[in-house]
């Protein structure tokens, strides 16, 4: 009794549900590249590197393991292209007595696997993905009743049922967050640690070889991969950032510094979401780190809330609001996305180092992309779905069901506060301090109008003042709303006609 067992490219992981109690002798793993998949948007194209070689190097051990794999590569002449026609394939050649599955991370992709009950003749199971601490219907039942989500409630009861870093009932040192001791700049004396750098083995070139040959003409650069693309060394990656950049993580979480694209951060997001490593097992190991006394709490928290507070909260918002959730736009943006966002060419000095390392590593840490990207799309009002559709395009670590919410909800407000309880919009004055950027600029972070001016700090107003009628009565934007009404009739007419020169200027 034969069954086929597809592995999605996000399915990297021996634990994944569909494997579970299986028969290795009467399985067959399907692993398929498409070309459907690599092209619904221009994906970086050391995101494309990362995942195709990943999936070939899982293949392998899968096989080590005694799994029998049919693997299509996407160099394979008689790959059809789509993830269904290959499982067509799959059935004529193996004729399988049925399909078992892994339940899908997005929409489009849990429209596939819902219509192959229709189209095979034999049964198709589809096993809920445990990888997640809380399922779909756990935060249903949690989000139900609730007049708004925040994910500060949710976290708290991750941790309740998690046992992270609780000390019975109560939070380990009293309190939830720690997230006010975290918002230190950095400075270029301090002790940077690097990542781990894994240089491209036979399998990876070949994969960059052929990424670079066939999709030459999507963004980014592969002269830097150096992306773990198995499980044994993402785990060295994770014991790196455990052991050399953890015990500063929390403190620095926030800072910017030019020519510095880690700086204290876990690099650990591309591996976590493909299905390398384990995020409650990652979190075991920073709470035991803490435990030991080889952390502080600030860093242990700080990292724990982002992996079982922020990513399973943004997940479930993904699912909880459906899949129209991608056409929200509570604010009207309509812009298009500027051109620099895929050059990195701006004398915008944040933007180009922000832009600059996402073509070279297809990589950035959350507060360039909320507080540098985001924060500039936001305030120039550029349609969301743009600028969802770059950041899924441009990150390795970027799945549609974490990025949308972080995208649509965190960074452009799209979802009207559905997410998060205000936009995240700020002037030129918060990336100067928590950043050296300002520096190296050819705008002056201090003035606020004229040719001269950081374009941030009119465009902040501008945003403010158009979106009047919907921020207003926002508990907190009363700040700067009461700021904007202390200004003369000629400061606001100044700083809206900046902002209007320097949007023509986008085209």
């Amino acid at each position: 009794m034969k069954t086929l067992i597809p592995i999605l490219g996000d399915q990297l992981s021996h634990q994944i549900s569909s494997l579970s109690g299986q028969d290795k002798g009467q399985a067959i793993l399907l692993m398929v590249e498409v070309a459907e998949e690599t092209a619904y948007v221009p994906h970086h194209k050391a995101k494309l590197s990362y995942i195709l070689s990943a999936m070939r190097h899982h293949a392998r051990d899968l096989e080590s393991q005694g799994w029998q794999v049919d693997y299509v590569c996407l160099e394979d002449p008689q790959n059809c292209g789509n993830f269904t026609g290959e499982v067509v394939r799959a059935i004529e050649k193996h004729r399988p007595h049925k399909i078992r599955i892994t339940e899908a991370g997005e929409w489009r992709v849990k429209a596939m696997l819902d219509s192959w009950g229709d189209r095979f003749e034999i049964p198709v199971e589809i096993t809920a993905d445990t990888r997640f601490i809380a399922s779909h219907t756990e935060f249903e039942i949690w989000a139900a009743d609730r007049k708004q989500l925040r994910m500060e409630f949710f976290y708290r009861e991750m941790r309740r049922k998690t046992g992270l870093l609780m000390n019975k009932d109560k939070p380990e040192g009293g309190q939830w967050n720690y997230d006010t001791e975290n918002r230190k700049p950095a400075k270029r004396d301090h002790q940077i640690p690097k990542p781990l750098h894994f240089p491209p083995d036979v399998l990876t070139q070949d994969v960059i070889d052929m990424v670079t040959t066939r999709f030459g003409n999507h963004i980014g650069y592969t002269v830097n991969f150096g992306f773990a693309v198995t499980r044994a060394d993402a785990l060295r990656q994770q014991t790196h950032f455990l052991d050399v950049a953890l015990p500063h993580f929390g403190d620095y979480q926030d800072a910017m510094l030019t020519d510095e694209p880690f700086l204290w951060h876990s690099i650990l997001s591309p591996y976590i979401n493909s299905g390398l490593l384990d995020p409650l097992e990652l979190c075991r190991n920073v709470e035991a780190r803490y435990r030991e006394g080889l952390v502080p709490l600030n860093a242990a928290e700080g990292f724990i809330r982002q992996v079982i507070g922020w990513r399973e909260y943004v997940r479930g918002i993904y699912w909880f609001a459906g899949p129209d959730y991608v056409n929200r736009n509570a604010l009207g943006a309509s812009r298009p996305l500027p051109d620099f966002y895929w050059t990195g060419k701006t004398d915008m000095h944040c933007m180009a180092q922000s832009i600059g390392q996402t073509l070279d590593y297809a990589y950035a840490h959350h507060i360039q992309r909320l507080m540098i990207t985001g924060n500039f799309a936001l305030l120039a009002g550029i349609n969301p779905v743009e600028v969802h559709q770059w950041y899924l395009a441009v990150y390795a670590d970027a799945y549609e069901w974490v990025e949308l919410p972080n995208t649509l909800g965190m960074s452009q407000f799209a979802d009207g506060g559905m997410l998060a309880s205000k936009p995240y919009a700020s002037s030129g004055a918060y990336i100067n301090r928590m950043s050296d950027y300002c520096r190296s600029c050819r705008y002056d972070v201090k003035q606020r109008t004229g040719p001269d001016a950081c374009p941030f700090n009119a465009l902040y107003w501008d945003f403010v003042a158009r979106n009047a009628p919907m921020l207003s009565a926002n508990p907190r934007m009363a700040m700067p709303y009461k700021n904007w009404g202390r200004m003369t009739d000629a400061d606001q007419a100044a700083l809206r006609s900046d902002a209007a020169k320097f949007l023509e200027t986008l085209g």
